[in-house]
């Protein structure tokens, strides 16, 4: 499926840096943990995959604009990739304490909420993923309806891009005749 002319091979290639950056930051909480931070040690505090994703957001926002990779339904699509993928994540690990029953941050008492490994895990991937994706969504869209107040000609010339109708839904006479285009 095409969203605004790019597939979804182009939207991982734009977000694989900020993919690599949750999943580092997914696997240092994990190593600190297990080199013994208690798990309401502030250094787990300050290494968050929440804070993560959100900063990815923002950035994957920023390359939307100024690549001119799409509108605001690039900005949802990429807020859904990187949630998913960061709910992923968290995910798996949880889903490793229930199958073997080592605990992890993940799925340490402090982060659980009392929940069986199993409740944590569709909670994840349900209320949280939806939650999730809807806040950052709009918060992808008010950083890129802000940035195109401040660089106008940069965003008029995103939308325009993603306004021009392609070879398929352009008429007979339009594509024979360009200057009919409006």
């Amino acid at each position: 499926m095409r969203i605004e002319g790019h597939g979804f091979p182009e939207r991982v290639r734009l977000l694989a840096p900020l993919f690599g950056l949750i999943a580092a930051v997914w696997a240092l909480r994990m190593v600190v943990f297990m080199a013994g931070a208690p798990a309401r040690s502030p250094l787990l505090h300050v290494i968050s995959v929440t804070v993560t994703s959100t900063l990815a957001i923002l950035l994957a926002v920023l390359m939307i604009h100024h690549r001119r990779f799409g509108s605001y339904t690039s900005v949802v699509a990429a807020v859904a990739l990187l949630i998913g993928w960061e709910e992923l994540l968290v995910s798996a690990a949880v889903a490793f304490t229930a199958v073997t029953g080592v605990v992890n941050v993940y799925s340490a008492p402090e982060y659980s909420f009392g929940q069986t490994p199993w409740h944590h895990v569709a909670s994840q991937l349900t209320l949280i993923l939806g939650s999730r994706i809807i806040l950052g969504s709009a918060m992808g869209c008010l950083l890129l309806w802000m940035l195109r107040r401040v660089d106008p000609l940069e965003g008029q010339k995103a939308q325009d891009q993603a306004r021009q109708p392609t070879k398929s839904r352009q008429s007979g006479v339009e594509a024979r005749h360009p200057k009919l285009r409006s």
